[in-house]
């Protein structure tokens, strides 16, 4: 079980790598075959629904890092599974709509291989039970969702709402970052389903609020970061079908009801979510009237729907959170239906202009049939899931105090507007009469068709069917955000006294007034937003270009071009580094002679040196004024080796004659490679730097090697800690199998390092090369 699991969430990126094969080699055919991996996931996941419900969840777990107690965990209860379920089932339709969509583009294969990725983001997203697997699923989702927005990378819209998704929803994965860290540190646990009242309870737990906030609205797209969502419109239609449905932007709203035992139930939890709910759901209604693009109307209604979502969330009551669990399975229906329904008819019609648009029924009736399935559930009419996720919104309102009055107004006044717009969207481009199109229309091709028609199908299925509603869908995902057992009270009886019938009425005609009216209030808004002169979208363009522009000025001032202020700069700091606080904190007191060492002269008295000893001391001195008295920097270079040959008989010398080879091969290739690219270059000639600049680099170089070997003196006068060599020493042979201790540091212990080495080199060395190449094209 465990590992069936996890392939849930693994399968998709596999499917996602083999996507371009299976697309060259089935051609017209791989949205059908490649939809096969999301159909199987929910098959699978079919089969959890019973356990789920006799036991409330299944977990699986696998060894991640063992040594710092991290496992990659799942946990699937009635919440995960809702939504996993919802995921693969539309995912598996989208998929077969991708392939009839872009059929014929020539990076369809790695079209289907992104949105596969984004899928399996989102899957393991709502399934990982370990916090830090939970944030890796979540940046995948933003970072696939950028390859998805920006897929037509050829123009800037693309581009910009890719680049513009990606910010915002990654200053969200940083607050969700120190969200986790914040709850281990209060829990000492990773486990979601483990945690209980100690975050609410903690000082810390509105710094842990304001962290799962910041990733939640970033990622629903709740005011004041709404604005990303429109601009992925650019995005093809089969991306938005799904993204605004069933994935990424219902993450947050997914982490908001995955928190709510823990952190949810306070007086700010209640009054944040509602607030900016409420806010959200008003301002995408008002953004759907204000566009004649059907694209742009719907994904104005999405974030309508998630403030929505955030705003149930918020009042935490039973048929609040009955309705917000009934609501987004309806809402992912019925806007991937109705996004698909408007992909149809931009891809047979040529546009999606609302004002152009009309009399397509006669042309596209199955079409037709599709988008008056999902309206009439974005409406919220009887027989459709919309209509009781309507009547749970209302249900849990009915105590008439003051705030419950307000909330339910706000409900009311949002459910007409977008009740208002689907009419339009069912209305405008259907009936009526048949206006002229770039395209003359057709019915779409049936792999473009079945979503719509399978999605709408289901909305009435399961509206009909109230008992299994209300124990596989409403009663396990409730119970699991409420932390305690609901009971479900879903029927198809209509009470004619009942209050929720006749705010549905309200509803059903202020949506009515909101269709009739739509053009005037279309253009009453686009006169208010060219009064108010600004929006969130121009503010985040304004940021943007601000902080390129403080780039470019950082760097040019860091990155002037002028080698020898990098120089000077970095050896410089690195003689204040080795000085400063020696100074500072006193460290070259231990160097000062004690009574047991006598005065002064005894101190500095001759060395006891062997006479050879003497001899490579003296090759020394002979190397250093070889390198002061150069006639030009090809002399100092070839002078500098005789350094390095001392320090390489000094090694000899004292029985290390591996290191004493490593030293003798670094010095010949030094001193060959610097001689060669002096010469290349030009720069064999006499040092022509003015005193001062000579005096200047003088003095930095003393105060470096005079640093460096005060230090060493410094940490050669206390004890030295030989635990590290003595395991060295222990464990060479038996383990490693090796007598040369340090061959077996470089290869054994320290192999990543050295591997990391090679590849500096080595990348230093294609870079020189390149540039030489480049060189020699420019001089021929």
């Amino acid at each position: 079980m465990d590992a069936s699991i996890a392939l849930v969430a693994i399968a998709p990126f596999v499917a996602a790598l083999l996507a371009p094969l299976a697309q060259r080699l089935t051609k017209p055919f791989a949205g059908w075959v490649l939809a096969a991996v999301p159909l199987a996931i929910f098959a699978f996941l079919l089969t959890l629904v019973e356990p789920v419900i006799a036991n409330g969840a299944v977990s699986a777990s696998i060894g991640w890092v063992p040594a710092y107690d991290l496992n990659l965990s799942f946990f699937v209860d009635g919440l995960s599974l809702t939504f996993a379920l919802t995921i693969s089932g539309i995912g598996a339709l989208i998929v077969l709509y991708s392939g009839a969509y872009l059929k014929g583009h020539p990076h369809l294969g790695r079209f289907l291989g992104f949105l596969l990725a984004f899928m399996g983001a989102m899957l393991g997203l709502v399934l990982a039970d370990n916090m830090l697997a939970l944030f890796m699923f979540w940046e995948l989702t933003s970072v696939t969702s950028f390859l998805l927005i920006g897929f037509d990378h050829t123009r800037q819209a693309s581009r910009r709402g890719a680049i513009q998704a990606l910010v915002i929803t990654n200053i969200g994965g940083m607050g969700l970052l120190v969200g986790a860290l914040l709850v281990h540190h209060l829990t000492g646990t990773w486990e979601l389903s483990a945690l209980g009242d100690e975050v609410r309870g903690s000082g810390l737990y509105g710094l842990v609020l304001f962290a799962f906030l910041c990733a939640a609205f970033t990622k629903s797209a709740q005011v004041p970061f709404h604005f990303w969502l429109p601009n992925a419109m650019e995005a093809p239609t089969p991306v938005s079908a799904f993204l605004h449905s069933a994935t990424m932007v219902q993450g947050g709203v997914y982490l908001l009801a995955r928190t709510t035992p823990w952190l949810g139930g306070t007086e700010a939890w209640t009054l944040i979510l509602v607030c900016f709910g409420g806010a959200t759901l008003l301002w995408g209604a008002l953004g759907a009237l204000r566009q004649t693009d059907l694209k742009q109307m719907l994904a104005q209604t999405t974030i309508a729907s998630l403030g929505l979502s955030v705003l149930l969330i918020g009042l935490g009551t039973e048929a609040a959170i009955a309705a917000m669990a009934l609501y987004f399975v309806a809402h992912a229906l019925y806007k991937a239906g109705l996004f698909m329904v408007v992909g149809a008819i931009d891809h047979e019609a040529g546009t999606r202009d609302i004002t152009v648009l009309g009399g397509l029924a006669d042309k596209m009736p199955v079409t037709f049939i599709g988008a008056a399935l999902a309206s009439l559930a974005m409406i919220g009419l009887p027989l459709t899931l919309g209509y009781f996720a309507k009547e749970e919104m209302y249900l849990g309102l009915l105590a008439w105090t003051w705030s419950d009055i307000v909330v339910l107004v706000v409900l009311v006044a949002g459910n007409a507007m977008l009740a208002g717009v689907a009419m339009l969207v069912m209305v405008k481009p259907f009936l009526g009469p048949v206006l002229p199109t770039p395209k003359s229309p057709h019915e779409a091709p049936l792999a473009m068709l079945a979503g719509p028609i399978l999605l709408g199908v289901c909305s009435i299925v399961f509206s009909v069917l109230t008992e299994d509603l209300g124990k596989y869908l409403l009663v396990p995902a409730a119970s699991a955000i409420l932390d305690h057992p609901v009971t479900s009270h879903l029927t198809l009886a209509i009470n004619p006294a009942s209050p929720l019938l006749w705010l549905s009425i309200a509803t059903w005609g202020l949506g009515l007034l909101v269709y009739r009216q739509a053009a005037t209030l279309r253009t009453l808004l686009r006169r208010a937003e060219a009064a108010l002169g600004w929006t969130a979208d121009n503010l985040f363009d304004v940021v943007m270009f601000g902080l390129i522009r403080f780039s470019a000025g950082v760097t040019r001032l860091l990155h002037h071009g002028r080698l020898e202020i990098y120089l000077v700069t970095v050896f410089g700091a690195l003689a204040l580094a080795l000085t400063l606080p020696m100074l500072l904190l006193g460290g070259y007191d231990v160097l000062l002679p004690t009574a047991e060492l006598g005065n002064w002269s005894d101190v500095l008295s001759w060395p006891d040196l062997r006479i050879y000893e003497w001899g490579v001391v003296l090759l020394a001195l002979v190397g250093l004024g070889s390198v002061l008295l150069a006639p030009n920097r090809l002399v100092a270079i070839m002078a500098l080796g005789i350094q390095g040959t001392a320090v390489a008989l000094i090694f000899l010398l004292f029985g290390a004659p591996d290191l004493a080879f490593t030293q003798f091969m670094v010095e010949i290739l030094s001193v060959v490679i610097l001689a060669l690219v002096m010469t290349r270059l030009r720069l064999d000639e006499r040092d022509h730097r003015p005193l001062e600049d000579l005096a200047r680099d003088g003095t930095l170089a003393l105060v470096c090697g005079v640093g460096v070997s005060l230090l060493l003196m410094v940490v050669l006068t206390g004890t030295l800690d030989k635990r590290l060599s003595d395991l060295f020493t222990a464990t060479s042979v038996p383990i490693a199998h090796g007598a040369n201790i340090v061959n077996v540091i470089l290869v054994d212990y320290r192999g990543f390092d050295t591997l990391g080495e090679i590849a500096v080199v080595m990348g230093a060395g294609m870079a020189i090369m390149a540039l030489l190449r480049r060189r020699k094209k420019a001089t021929s």
